[in-house]
């Protein structure tokens, strides 16, 4: 298995699927055209978007430390407020911890986030001479910086290969059938696994969007979706 770094887990807590029934990794592969073309339909993730205007590292990081438990819309435009006050390191660290607060309200506990976000700017001009982080280890040595906000980083503010998993990302591929997995942490692990390489960037943004849009966590639109046919509907109680 490669193993990402900075993480453990106990062998043989998970699998992928492997029967007729349900998606496996194969049919994973023929489908994925599918559904992007479904997803290009739908709006994408704030952060998605961000990546796509131009990479960079600190805003990304940024922007997911304010999407946490907050709507996004609401984290877009905090983000935008905020970086018309600061765009860098530097600048954000030389910000007195009320202005990030006015500017980011009503994030989710704003009030927690805006001094996480002065903190982490700091450590990263004193530890990183100003620059983001580009390890997983080192993006999660620093204070309030879990893997998803880790995988975010790499793979939208620097390109590099990367699996984010999310509520979203964890839900479906188990409604699907194609992981078994009680966690997104055990999730993460088995999608590098068994997943090629060339889907691990697009994978969180495709399905956070199709998991907003159509597979929602509570009765998904079934009926609206491309490759239900292929779905093994675990946990699924009702659908429209």
């Amino acid at each position: 298995m490669r193993r990402p770094t900075g993480a453990g887990g106990k062998k043989g807590i998970f699998s992928f699927h492997r029967e007729s029934s349900g998606m496996t990794v194969e049919k994973f592969e023929t489908l994925w055209p599918v559904l992007g073309r479904q997803v290009s339909t739908l709006q994408l993730p704030w952060l998605d978007r961000l990546a796509d205007s131009g990479r960079d590292p600190f805003r990304v990081l940024v922007s997911c430390i304010l999407s946490l438990r907050t709507k996004d819309q609401v984290t877009g435009q905090a983000s935008e407020r905020l970086f018309r006050l600061a765009s860098t390191p530097g600048e954000m660290a030389r910000l007195e911890v009320g202005r990030i607060e006015e500017a980011i309200f009503p994030v989710g506990f704003y009030r927690v986030k805006a001094g996480r976000i002065r903190k982490i700017s700091r450590e990263i001009g004193e530890r990183y001479h100003g620059r983001v982080p580009d390890t997983i280890d080192e993006l999660l040595s620093l204070e309030g910086v879990g893997r998803k906000t880790a995988n975010l980083v790499l793979t939208l503010g620097y390109d590099r290969d990367g699996i984010c998993v999310d509520t979203h990302v964890h839900r479906i591929v188990n409604r699907w059938g194609l992981v078994r997995t009680p966690t997104p942490l055990q999730t993460e692990f088995v999608l590098r696994e068994v997943l090629p390489v060339r889907y691990w960037k697009r994978l969180n943004g495709v399905l956070v969007a199709f998991g907003q849009g159509i597979c929602k966590p509570l009765s998904p639109l079934c009926s609206r979706c491309s490759i239900s046919t292929f779905c093994g509907r675990a946990g699924v109680v009702r659908s429209r």
